[in-house]
């Protein structure tokens, strides 16, 4: 119980050093009374406790730990800073002088240099009785523990000695820098009330209360059970140990942040590498989808200009059917009525007649061929409109599936750099684990999506190459064909890339020959044959490859050398027009067949001088073969 009524009103930490003097002029007026005979001393303060008799240095160290202690009331530090100063200054001059000195030196431990038992570990032993029966241990631990809850113990361990007595126990702290100081406030309370380890040490007869206090590197080293525990479960390090190994995990902490950060830059440079490549190509493949689809119109705009020249064709064929018909029907008419007016031989009338009415018959059958050849090329159109119609929903379908692919690898790149981040960061908390395994799970998904569409993918690269490898077979057959039936002046054929242009070469070497005039002579003529036979087996050596690759705006180009030896002398012999005749060969043999080196026939609009397209090529010979039908008669 505390000197200091209920009824005071409670001081602040500033007011401290005022109450400290009112309370010291108190007691040098001996309105407090300290002693109590000629060695006995009394707090005035703790009159309630259970130690009430003191010495003067147990008096003074008691004052001067309640008067340090943070924890305490701000009047009752000063007020018992108050009695350490009146001890110290008024009581000191009766002691001897040994006790004086010790007054006067003492000083707290270095608590930096000093050696504790880490895990920080506290001692405490004079178990009372009560906690001493061994059958129920762990219920004591549990009551050890909850009387001492203020200094938060992790655990506390009673101890049996040899002959399976208890009478100490140990107190197991945090082992971070708050158990260190909970475990400071457990010492320091032990020695406040004068039941520390220098008191039980001290005393001979042990009072009924427990002593504690920090456990050191004397405990650890200790015989009996006390040591070997701490030896067992501890190891002995200072302050400056720990503070030490602390400094090193933070700079250790501090490296892998560093690399981390420097990982997640690498990440991030990444993650908008491919963001950007993944814009280019969305970019890329909108450009091929409107420049499809702007093919795809002009295809139709075509195709509905040809449906609709097809369609007046019929029209102005069923019209003349009809016209010729009533002229028919009219003559005939016109016959009859001269029949029965003149006297005309009738032979001849029947003869007319007999003619007129298998003109009607031949009409007739022409317009049933005509309705015919209408019928089916409704069908035709019909099925073309159809086949159409398949082809944009297939074309819709595939451009679907792309931009869903594309789609899904961004979202996977995304999960991907996510994932990778999390697993750099780690995954401590809670919630961090839980997103980790979501993002983890979703990228599983995705995974599979992602794979089933590349074998729906790979289905349709294997319908595509065999639709490829049909167009290549058919456009074979299509050559062979042309190559069979082509005539001089037709606009689409077959054109040998890669061959001389014999006629060129020869006039050429004819002209070089005759000094510039083109001479008629089967001399001449066997000479160029040879020339151009030489020439012919030049171009197609694989050893001989006069081009180099230039840059044109920004796009690599293989042109012919000009300082070639053999183009040289080929200049220098038979002439500038003989030279670019052959260039001209070596340039389509390097374009259509660099590796073979031999002539390749390819489809060629001879019109516009260009290599035609297959749709192209079918479409010329489609109109040639409907031209020449027309020009047949319909009675034929």
């Amino acid at each position: 119980m505390e000197h200091t009524s209920e009824e005071e009103s409670e001081i602040s930490d500033s007011e401290i050093d005022e109450y400290k003097d009112k309370i010291y002029a108190q007691l040098r007026s001996q309105k407090l009374k300290v002693q109590y005979g000629e060695k006995i001393f009394r707090c005035p303060f703790c009159l309630g406790k259970k130690k009430r008799d003191y010495n003067v240095k147990d008096l003074l160290q008691h004052a001067s730990g309640i008067g340090a202690a943070q924890k305490r009331k701000p009047r009752v530090r000063a007020a018992h800073l108050a009695l350490a100063e009146y001890v110290k200054n008024d009581l000191g001059s009766s002691l001897e002088p040994s006790l004086q000195l010790a007054i006067v030196e003492y000083k707290p431990p270095k608590i930096e240099q000093d050696k504790f038992v880490w895990p920080w570990m506290g001692i405490l032993v004079n178990i009372p009785a009560d906690l001493m029966d061994t059958n129920f241990v762990r219920e004591s631990e549990h009551m050890l523990k909850s009387q001492l809850s203020r200094f938060r113990p992790c655990e506390v361990t009673i101890l049996l000695d040899s002959k399976g007595q208890t009478d100490h126990s140990i107190v197991k702290f945090a082992e971070d820098w708050t158990g260190f100081k909970d475990a400071l406030a457990f010492e320091n309370h032990f020695i406040v009330e004068q039941y520390s380890k220098t008191d039980w040490t001290r005393r001979n007869c042990k009072m009924d209360d427990l002593y504690g206090w920090l456990a050191r590197s004397d405990d650890y080293n200790s015989h009996g059970t006390i040591g070997e525990h701490l030896r067992k479960i501890g190891v002995l390090k200072s302050v400056g140990d720990r503070e030490h190994e602390r400094t090193e995990r933070i700079a250790h902490f501090t490296r892998q942040m560093e690399e981390k950060n420097k990982h997640l830059q690498e990440l991030e440079l990444k993650h908008n590498q491919t963001a950007m490549k993944l814009e280019s190509m969305m970019k890329d493949k909108d450009r091929m989808v409107e420049e499809y689809n702007e093919k795809i119109r002009k295809m139709q705009e075509d195709a509905r200009g040809n449906s609709s020249k097809i369609v007046e064709d019929n029209q102005r064929l069923q019209q003349e059917l009809k016209t010729r018909r009533e002229q028919a029907i009219r003559r005939h008419k016109q016959l009859e009525e001269l029949a029965r007016k003149s006297n005309i031989d009738r032979a001849k009338v029947e003869a007319e007649k007999e003619k007129n009415a298998n003109e009607n018959v031949l009409l007739d059958l022409a317009t049933l061929k005509h309705k015919k050849a209408r019928e089916e090329l409704r069908q035709l159109l019909k099925k073309h409109e159809q086949e159409k119609e398949d082809a944009f929903r297939r074309q819709y379908k595939l451009e679907e599936d792309l931009t869903s692919k594309q789609n899904l690898e961004m979202e996977l790149a995304q999960l991907r750099g996510k994932l990778e981040v999390m697993k750099h960061m780690g995954a401590e908390a809670d919630t961090t684990s839980k997103e980790f395994d979501k993002v983890s799970e979703e990228l599983k998904e995705k995974d599979e999506q992602l794979e089933a569409m590349e074998s729906a993918n790979q289905a349709l690269i294997i319908v595509e190459r065999r639709t490829n490898d049909e167009l290549e077979q058919a456009k074979k057959e299509l050559i062979q064909g042309l190559q069979q039936i082509q005539v001089t002046r037709s606009t689409i054929g077959v054109k040998r890339m890669g061959v001389l242009d014999e006629k060129a070469f020869v006039a050429a070497c004819k002209k070089k020959e005759g000094n510039g005039v083109s001479k008629k002579n089967a001399k001449y003529d066997v000479e160029a044959t040879l020339v151009l036979s030489k020439w012919e087996d030049e171009i197609k050596q694989p050893d001989w490859h006069p081009f180099k690759v230039i840059d044109v705006d920004g796009q690599t180009k293989e042109i012919v050398r000009e300082d070639d030896e053999k183009l040289q002398a080929l200049k220098e012999e038979l002439g500038q027009e003989a030279h670019d005749v052959v260039v001209k060969a070596l340039l389509e043999m390097n374009e259509y067949n660099p590796s073979g080196r031999y002539p390749v026939p390819v489809l060629w609009n001879f019109k516009e001088n260009r290599r035609a397209p297959l749709d192209e090529a079918v479409a010329y010979i489609l109109k040639q073969w409907k031209a020449s039908k027309n020009k047949r008669t319909y009675f034929s």
